[in-house]
């Protein structure tokens, strides 16, 4: 799958470029997990967007990058997924790969702390986080804090 990159402030973020990634938060989070909650917390504002569009400009990928001091001490990684249309085809590890080095870029000297649904702690360690909690719930679903150190 052919993907075009980008990673915007919000003001930055196009109508349709915004609408999609509501979406997607939307049908991810909210449908398929069945978790209703508020998606959009106010944080997006002072976040950064990574996303991977698909040639029709369709989403792929998305995640948020949050400033050190707004969720955590530390800067952090939000609101991962991959959409429909990309799942099983290793967009996933790109878009994590992707996101560790823009967050590194804009904020070199903070570690990264993720807040992980349990499911998927092996898939966080293979970058390199480290579990620095205990299982606990959130929105009914088992998470654990992990750390990536500084570089």
């Amino acid at each position: 799958m052919n993907l075009h990159w980008q990673c915007l402030d919000f003001k930055s973020l196009t109508p349709h470029q915004l609408y999609s990634i509501l979406q997607a938060r939307s049908e991810v989070f909210v449908v398929e997990q069945n978790c209703p909650y508020l998606d959009a917390d106010g944080a997006d504002l002072s976040c950064d967007h990574l996303c991977a569009w698909t040639e029709d400009q369709t989403l792929a990928a998305y995640l948020r990058i949050v400033p050190p001091g707004l969720k955590y001490p530390e800067a952090s990684l939000g609101r991962v997924i991959s959409t429909s249309v990309a799942r099983g085809q290793g967009i996933g590890k790109q878009l994590l790969t992707n996101g560790i080095a823009q967050c590194r870029q804009r904020y070199p000297q903070h570690s990264i702390r993720i807040g992980a649904q349990h499911y998927l702690e092996k898939f966080y360690q293979s970058f390199g986080f480290v579990t620095v909690s205990d299982i606990y719930l959130e929105d009914d679903i088992p998470h654990v804090e992990m750390l990536l150190p500084t570089a």
